[in-house]
């Protein structure tokens, strides 16, 4: 079995989520298992080529697990024909520059979401890579959670028969940093430096959205900046410009209604931190981050509204937890295979940089109908 390497340029390991999902639990995790399996039976390994701003950082990354390849360089690293992907997860105020770098550069691209801050820099992207030839995707690593691919079974199962509506949940107390250190970096709270929940997190449920429900046709959003001061990194408090907490309405084709709120101000009385349920003419589920529950119409409870008795029922006694019936892997892992599979042997890959710049785009009307106080029709892009 004939086993290859190709070079990947990593820039924004430094971060959160660069390190921790992408180099650590998909790329590194995909060396550890021997490489990405190609439909022929050879196998494809990654080497990383880690990339930031800070020199001293990357090696600390670099030394921890064994690698040899970092450098503060972009252009260096780009330039070097072995390196085959350009991957990027830095903040989101610096991705456009880079990205258009390396798809000038001729590499196949590979970034986390939003692609861009506007519709028309993330349409920018897209075009480019277009043009210059090359491979594009973008991160939708919700649609691999478990709770949600239990839920696209229900669906291609039929199960809800005609979907009515979505509501979801998703959020956490994120600690202002006086008292309690903060669980996000401080750049998510400033919107000069491409923060903002609607910014983080319209383009996630545009994807989800659109993959297990249909089309967004129109946006309705209030966003909000309910703690207006936060304490930064490295203990100064600064003010919040950008937007903590949204609420949203989004209507879908085929006359579907969803309601999403998303916060990080708020205390989580759910079993998980985000949670959908999912109401339709047959039976109705609950999907979160690993488990769904369901309740068929046969086995709905018939409630009656009495305020002067105590109520006696136990309503979640009446819902069943769907079982696995599959292995789950991490969703970022699998979405990197998916990529490199993609770029290799041509395999499709639909969550593309045309797809990434519609989630930019509900983002940018959700921000606009929250300033106009006013629905918004979503144009097809």
């Amino acid at each position: 079995m004939s086993v290859r390497t190709i070079g990947v340029v990593m820039n924004g390991v430094t971060g959160r989520m660069g390190y921790r999902q992408h180099l650590v639990r998909s790329v590194l995790a995909i060396n550890e298992q021997g490489g990405v399996t190609l439909s022929d039976g050879s196998r494809v390994k990654l080497k990383p080529v880690l990339v930031g701003r800070n020199a001293d950082k990357l090696a600390d990354i670099a030394s921890k697990h064994g690698l040899s390849d970092f450098t503060t360089d972009l252009d260096a690293a780009l330039a070097d024909d072995d390196n085959v992907i350009y991957f990027d997860a830095q903040v989101t105020s610096a991705r456009v520059k880079a990205v258009l770098k390396a798809i000038e550069a001729g590499k196949h691209i590979y970034a986390e979401k939003p692609t861009a801050e506007s519709t028309q820099e993330a349409v920018a992207l897209a075009e480019a890579a277009t043009a210059k030839g090359v491979k594009n995707g973008v991160v939708q690593d919700k649609l691999f959670l478990p709770g949600l691919l239990k839920l696209k079974r229900l669906i291609d199962g039929g199960f809800f028969g005609r979907i009515l509506s979505v509501r979801g949940e998703f959020g956490y107390w994120v600690f202002e940093g006086d008292w309690q250190e903060a669980q996000r970096p401080s750049w998510n709270y400033r919107a000069e430096d491409g923060g903002g929940i609607v910014l983080d997190m319209f383009p996630h449920w545009h994807y989800v959205m659109e993959n297990l429900f249909g089309r967004i046709e129109s946006v309705y959003a209030r966003a909000v900046t309910h703690i207006p001061a936060r304490v930064d990194e490295q203990g100064n408090t600064y003010q919040a410009t950008a937007d903590d907490a949204a609420y949203g309405i989004f209507e879908l084709e085929g006359g579907i209604v969803a309601q999403i709120n998303s916060s990080w101000t708020v205390r989580v009385n759910r079993d998980e931190l985000v949670e959908f349920q999912v109401d339709g003419t047959h039976g109705s589920a609950v999907a979160g981050l690993r488990n769904c529950r369901v309740q068929h119409r046969s086995a709905t409870p018939k409630p009656v509204w009495n305020p002067d008795l105590p109520v006696t029922a136990r309503f979640r006694d009446g819902w069943q937890e769907m079982p696995d019936n599959a292995e789950f892997d991490n969703g970022f892992k699998i979405q990197w295979e998916a990529f490199v599979k993609h770029v290799v042997e041509d395999a499709p890959f639909p969550n593309d940089f045309a797809s990434g710049a519609r989630g930019v785009q509900l983002a940018e009307l959700g921000l606009r109908s929250n300033t106009e106080g006013r629905r918004i029709e979503v144009p097809q892009l």
